[in-house]
C-alpha cells in the first residue's frame, strides 16, 4: 500500500473516485449540449410543414432539417465558407416577408435579374418555359391572376403594398425580379399563397435549404398553425409517443429532399 493511502479510509478513497465521475460525466453533458446548441444555432434548424402547399414534394407532417450554412449569411465568413448562391429550383425555408416571425417554405423559380410570367398554369423565365416535374395542380379551374400572372387587370387580394410595386416592375408582361430578391412558389400551384400575392423574398430573409425529412407523420391534415393551449400540446405529444408506429409515414422519414 503507499504511504499516503495509509491515512484514509477506504471508503474515503471511493467517494472521491465516484465525485471524479460524476464530475466527469457533467463535463460530457455540457459539452454535449454546447455542441447541440451550436448546430441549432448556426448550422441545421428543426421545422415542421404547417400547409399543403409544397405538395407533393413535402406534405403536412413532414419534419425537417434545414441546412442553414448553405447561402452564407452576408458576413467576412462568407469569403471562405464554401458556400453558395440561391438558385433557381431550390427549395428555402424563409422569414415571410410579410410577418417575419412566422417561417414560410417555398420553391425558388425566380433569381434576381429573372423576368417570370405564367400562361395557363405554365412558369416561363426569360421567355423559357420551365420544365417542372415538381408541379402539382389539384384544380382544373382557371383563375386569371393565379393562373396567368403577372396580371394588372385583375388585383391579387390582401397586400395592396405588393400590388402597387407589382405595377412598377411589369415590362412586357414579365415581372422583373430585383437585386437581392427571389421569387417563389409553393409546389402545389393551385393551393399555394406565394410570390404571386405578397411579393418578393429578400436575401436577408432567407434562413437555410431543407435537407432530410427526419420524421414524417400522418393525420396532421388541417390548420397546423393555430394556436395551441399547453393542454393541446400535451394530448399531441401524449398521442404521438404511444402511437409512433402507426402514425409514422416510414416511406417519407429519413428521405432528401430534393
Amino acid at each position: 500500500m503507499n504511504s499516503a493511502d495509509k491515512h484514509f479510509p477506504d471508503d474515503q478513497k471511493t467517494a472521491g473516485a465516484v465525485g471524479t465521475g460524476v464530475s466527469g460525466s457533467l463535463q460530457s453533458l455540457l459539452g454535449t449540449v454546447v455542441i447541440a446548441v451550436f448546430v441549432i444555432t448556426f448550422i441545421v434548424q428543426a421545422f415542421q410543414i404547417p400547409s399543403p402547399s409544397m405538395e407533393n414534394t413535402l406534405l403536412v407532417g413532414d419534419y425537417l432539417l434545414v441546412n442553414k450554412l448553405c447561402y452564407g449569411g452576408g458576413s467576412l465568413g462568407d469569403y471562405f465558407m464554401p458556400y453558395r448562391r440561391v438558385r433557381r429550383g431550390d427549395i428555402v425555408v424563409f422569414h415571410y416577408p410579410v410577418n417575419p416571425a412566422q417561417h414560410f417554405v417555398k420553391r425558388v423559380i425566380g433569381v434576381p435579374g429573372d423576368r417570370v410570367r405564367l400562361v395557363n398554369k405554365q412558369v416561363f423565365v426569360n421567355g423559357t418555359q420551365l420544365k417542372e416535374p415538381y408541379a402539382h395542380f389539384s384544380r382544373s379551374a382557371n383563375d386569371l391572376f393565379r393562373d396567368n400572372f403577372p396580371r394588372l387587370d385583375v388585383a391579387p387580394g390582401p397586400t395592396p403594398e405588393w400590388w402597387v410595386q407589382l405595377r412598377k416592375l411589369v415590362e412586357d408582361g414579365q415581372l422583373i425580379v430585383p437585386e437581392g430578391h427571389y421569387f417563389v412558389m409553393g409546389d402545389n400551384r393551385d393551393d399555394s399563397y406565394d410570390s404571386r400575392y405578397w411579393g418578393f423574398v429578400p436575401q436577408a430573409n432567407i434562413i437555410g435549404r431543407p435537407l432530410l425529412i427526419y420524421w414524417s407523420v400522418q393525420g396532421a391534415e388541417g390548420d397546423t398553425t393555430a394556436p395551441f393551449s399547453v393542454s393541446d400540446k400535451l394530448y399531441h405529444f401524449a398521442y404521438a409517443v404511444t402511437h409512433i408506429f402507426q402514425i409514422t409515414r416510414w416511406n417519407r422519414t429519413l428521405r432528401l429532399v430534393n
